[in-house]
């Protein structure tokens, strides 16, 4: 297909970075936020002013996160992260930035991932500081909760899910085992709150370095991830795309593979990989 033999030609000439979103991950069974034409579904997003400020947000969040956290601690990486994963140990990329907060880069063996959003196998106690692994804080969860174990929701984007309103009368909030504080917070970017300055940083240097940088699975509505295509295209370094639907950057784009990425990445990465082998 042109399109595949384009992109191609274009990250065998040098290895570009890469910046993943949403799209990435779908086929690994978690939902992404929006839909082809860069419109939000599901439920309206916790945002990071009510998460700090509301007890009862704080509380609904968590319920909505001891379901929705399965469909995240059970995904596996798919056919792309592994293309990524093997195309920079190779050296063929330069490196991953991504704004997803599953883990699956890291899980494919994918090194120094650049978290723009943080990672939600991790969690933190605004009051006294303590971090807790997810999964830990989620036997808390069904050790406090028991009667939501066995209930059934669709599953919504980063470990949340549909949970009807009835679910949250009982609800016991978890508390921080070292100081007794309700204010336990996956360690994410919720909306509203800021990107880690050391994670916006190193996100900064990577385009500093990259000759180019393709965007796989991102509609780019975030201004976090759409800035830095602002400053690679005011460098007049080039911009490569696979996502199924629009994206903010496309009329910064030299090129967008509109197919899955699961299918385009293993044949981007296989042709790119045989095509660095020295010839016998």
């Amino acid at each position: 297909m042109v399109e595949l033999d384009t992109l191609y030609q274009h990250m065998a000439q040098a290895p570009f970075l890469v910046l993943t979103g949403a799209g990435i991950s779908t086929a690994s069974g978690i939902p992404d936020y929006r839909d082809t034409e860069g419109v939000r579904r599901g439920n309206a997003p916790i945002m990071h002013q009510d998460f700090i400020a509301s007890a009862a947000t704080r509380k609904r969040y968590w319920a909505r996160a001891m379901v929705g956290w399965r469909g995240v601690h059970q995904a596996s990486p798919n056919a792309a992260h592994q293309a990524l994963a093997a195309l920079q140990s190779q050296g063929l990329i330069s490196g991953v930035i991504t704004q997803n907060v599953d883990g699956l880069h890291d899980a494919a063996g994918s090194r120094n991932v650049v978290e723009l959003h943080g990672n939600l196998h991790r969690v933190v106690c605004l009051d006294c500081g303590m971090r807790l692994q997810r999964d830990d804080v989620q036997s808390l969860l069904e050790e406090q909760n028991p009667y939501l174990q066995d209930v059934h929701a669709v599953l919504a984007p980063d470990g949340d899910a549909q949970l009807a309103a009835r679910f949250l009368e009982a609800f016991r909030t978890p508390h921080c085992p070292c100081c007794g504080s309700d204010m336990l917070k996956p360690d994410v970017v919720f909306f509203g709150g800021g990107v880690e300055p050391a994670h916006a940083a190193a996100a900064w240097k990577a385009v500093e370095a990259a000759p180019g940088m393709l965007i796989i699975g991102s509609s780019l509505m975030a201004y976090s991830s759409f800035r830095l295509c602002q400053e690679m295209s005011r460098q007049g370094k080039r911009l490569l795309a696979v996502n199924l639907g629009r994206t903010r950057a496309d009329g910064l784009l030299s090129i967008k593979v509109m197919q899955p990425c699961e299918q385009v990445m293993p044949q981007i990465a296989q042709r790119l990989i045989q095509g660095s082998r020295p010839s016998t």
